[in-house]
């Protein structure tokens, strides 16, 4: 056998896809069908009116078919910028952003143009795997952040973890895998001290369209400076349902994105010119259906907000929840990668275990699990609730 790069080879196999060998084969009851709250990600196909402009797209526009600019279509490059400026404040152009396929694809290309072999990127725990996954197979070392009882990370704890050898600090809000939303200070705090320290600040706003307050949830692009230290992260693929077509985004300096167009064109080439035609219209066409969309989560954090009081009296602890997501501390002697294993076998769950999040080892991580709950309406939600607190290991 040929050799393998030692990097990827020593990099965990997809959570994701573990998760669903757990239950390959398996046959469940018509009267407890499997939940599964294992992936986050929409189930339900974009809008039938986006699917119309797609399908007319295909039809009538022949660079549809066609190799595009590698850093995506000027056009969903320019009114992505005007969301941003009108979300947020300040001011973006469309020379900040490039367009690429998904968001795990803008946070690879954005580590390329930062770190090489031996270099560090700080990362909150628990962490979103994907990003942990792309440092090991670059041979970048994560350096984890422990978050504590509030999963919030702090920002002089972040200090003390920095080197000569840091390179960025990474942080996801809404949080995946915890739900957790960063107050603005702690933003601001951490852009100061990336700044201070010349290394960069990666916020990765996947689910921004979910935030439970209304307004900007920071003041990072009013900084007219922003783009010497923040490099920021965006998803259609959650707003507008089009995971399958793969369309994120990075936000950045130009300088930077010189950078990221070589990484792109190696790599991809140009974006899928369908996702990007379909991500344009869901900006120009689409503000009203998202806020509903929006509504609908927001109402399934809350069903299991309160639905959790129950489950507090069998251990269980509600310690995150928000835009797609609740993160559950668990009563049990068992590891939750064993009790995720028993939660398929006993109650008919599909979950991801806290291991999956955290270093290897990590005691925290053993006592937590992740419920993406953003596909399941409120009588599911209550129903994987029943299902937690009769459950006996």
């Amino acid at each position: 056998m040929t050799p393998f790069n030692p990097h990827l080879a020593a990099t965990v196999s997809p959570p994701v896809m573990d998760a669903r060998r757990w239950v390959a084969g398996k046959v469940f009851s018509a009267d407890k069908p499997l939940i599964n709250v294992s992936q986050a990600a929409p189930v339900d196909p974009p809008p039938d009116a986006m699917r119309q402009a797609m399908a007319d797209a295909v039809l009538r526009q022949t660079d549809v078919h066609l190799y595009g600019p590698v850093l995506g279509l000027p056009a969903l490059r320019s009114e992505l910028a005007f969301n941003i400026t009108r979300h947020y404040g300040g001011r973006v152009e469309g020379d900040n952003i490039a367009i690429t396929s998904g968001c795990n694809q803008a946070f690879c290309a954005a580590i390329s143009t930062l770190a090489a072999p031996g270099d560090e990127i700080i990362v909150p725990t628990p962490w979103y795997f994907n990003h942990k996954m792309w440092l090991d197979m670059a041979g970048i070392n994560a350096v984890p952040l422990a978050t504590g009882g509030d999963l919030v990370p702090d920002a002089e704890a972040a200090e003390t973890r920095i080197t000569a050898r840091t390179r960025a600090i990474v942080l996801v809000t809404p949080n995946n895998p915890t739900g957790v939303e960063y107050p603005p200070s702690v933003i601001s705090a951490f852009r100061d001290l990336s700044r201070r320290r010349g290394i960069a600040l990666i916020i990765d706003e996947t689910y921004r369209d979910f935030h439970s307050q209304p307004g900007a949830p920071h003041d990072l692009f009013v900084d007219p400076d922003w783009d010497d230290t923040v490099i920021h992260l965006y998803s259609f693929s959650k707003s507008y349902r089009l995971t399958g077509h793969r369309v994120g985004a990075i936000v950045t300096a130009p300088k930077r994105l010189a950078e990221v167009e070589k990484f792109l064109d190696t790599v991809t080439i140009c974006p899928a010119q369908l996702g990007q035609h379909a991500a344009l219209w869901g900006l120009r066409n689409l503000d009203d259906w998202l806020g509903a969309e929006r509504e609908k989560i927001l109402a399934r954090a809350a069903a299991m907000r309160a639905g959790f009081v129950p489950l507090t009296e069998h251990g269980w602890r509600l310690m995150g929840c928000g835009a797609y997501f609740a993160y559950l501390h668990h009563p049990f002697d068992l590891p939750s990668d064993k009790l995720a294993r028993a939660l398929v076998d006993q109650c008919a769950i599909l979950a991801l275990p806290g291991t999956m999040f955290t270093p290897v080892g990590d005691a925290d991580g053993a006592k937590q699990m992740r419920v993406a709950f953003a596909n399941i309406d409120e009588a599911g939600i209550a129903e994987v609730q029943k299902r937690l607190a009769a459950f006996r290991p």
